[in-house]
């Protein structure tokens, strides 16, 4: 039963996270930095301590009560992660959602699966799965074996937006994703891939904090929540400095008293989005107590996500006008994620 729970908590995050981009597109008239910046706050400042007090209402006493170290690095690694975040827009909106959540997510879901397991082979700590101890174990090495043909999906993924980009005229790519450039897309999606896998690392160095909200008789389902929080205050910081910086040298600030806009709505929708957003971490930290840390948790939840926004692209007809090897193509890197995420599953039952 748990382990059910645990996948359905897991899809319902992936569905918030490839959803999350849909609220933007109804945002008018505004800059980048503008709606980026709403939303930002609602996902990183506001959301996520109403969630935690909702679920651990004393989570500001556990953090203030924690170590200085734990909750630095916790920090640190949201701070990282947020420049990833930042990236990702860029991704999504030079690739468009099928090929951009593909590139960005299946990086994240390679390196966050791994990089911590081969952390603890350097630094050994007591319950931490270290990657030898996955290659020593029949369940490990179909974990690591998900984890390769997440990154063979991907590959396909990334094939097929080259087709795309050989097959389309300029203006047949800007019906479907406005700004498409496929080298700077790249570019910019492993970017954002590797470095938006540090949030799994965070969740790593802030375990110590959700184990503090057990032992204080808060309900394990929701201890991450005040991982979340600090986490998410690194990510604040980056987003918050960056769109700032945008908003002054664009004049951008302006669109929050620009009548010809619909600034209500672009609030709401911008708020919305954030809203969406968090939901995919809170929903993970619920699937994550059930099914545990480590590569499984971690590439479980971005491979959902990563079909999610496959089935939003194709939604929005991003591939709209490509030959038919070309839709085959990314079909099967879909098919191929989706087989990633079987081995992973029964990697972890094993």
């Amino acid at each position: 039963m748990q382990a059910i729970l645990g996948v359905l908590f897991h899809s319902l995050g992936g569905v918030a996270s490839g959803s999350f981009y849909m609220p933007f597109n109804k945002v008018k008239g505004w800059a980048w930095e503008s709606y980026w910046m709403v939303g930002g706050l609602m996902s990183w400042l506001i959301v996520p301590p109403l969630a935690a007090y909702l679920t651990v209402p004393g989570f500001m006493d556990i953090i203030s009560a924690g170590s200085s170290t734990i909750v630095g690095f916790t920090f640190l690694m949201g701070l990282l992660w947020g420049v990833g975040g930042l990236s990702y827009g860029l991704g999504v909106r030079y690739l468009g959602m099928s090929l951009g959540n593909s590139v960005v997510l299946g990086f994240c879901a390679a390196f966050g699966a791994v990089v911590p397991s081969i952390y603890y082979n350097f630094y050994p700590e007591a319950g931490k799965v270290s990657f030898t101890d996955m290659l020593g174990s029949s369940g490990g090495q179909l974990v690591l074996l998900g984890v390769l043909v997440c990154l063979i999906g991907i590959g396909l993924s990334g094939k097929a937006g080259i087709m795309k980009e050989n097959e389309l005229t300029d203006e047949q790519k800007k019906e479907s994703v406005l700004e498409f450039n496929l080298v700077k897309g790249l570019i910019v999606a492993v970017l954002s891939g590797i470095l938006s896998s540090f949030f799994s690392f965070g969740i790593e160095a802030g375990k110590p904090l959700a184990d503090a909200a057990v032992e204080a008789g808060y309900d394990h389902l929701f201890a991450n929540n005040v991982t979340f929080v600090v986490i998410l205050w690194g990510g604040l910081v980056t987003n918050l400095v960056w769109t700032t910086m945008l908003s002054i040298k664009n004049k951008s600030y302006k669109d929050f008293t620009n009548k010809s806009t619909p600034i209500r709505n672009n609030i709401i929708f911008s708020a919305l989005a954030g809203t969406i957003w968090f939901l995919q971490f809170f929903f993970y930290g619920m699937g994550e107590s059930k099914l545990g840390s480590g590569a499984s948790s971690w590439i479980l939840h971005m491979s959902t996500i990563i079909l999610t926004a496959n089935f939003w692209g194709i939604y929005r007809k991003e591939w709209k006008g490509v030959a038919k090897k070309t839709k085959y193509t990314i079909t099967a890197g879909i098919i191929v994620i989706l087989l990633s995420v079987v081995l992973v599953g029964i990697g972890n039952s094993i």
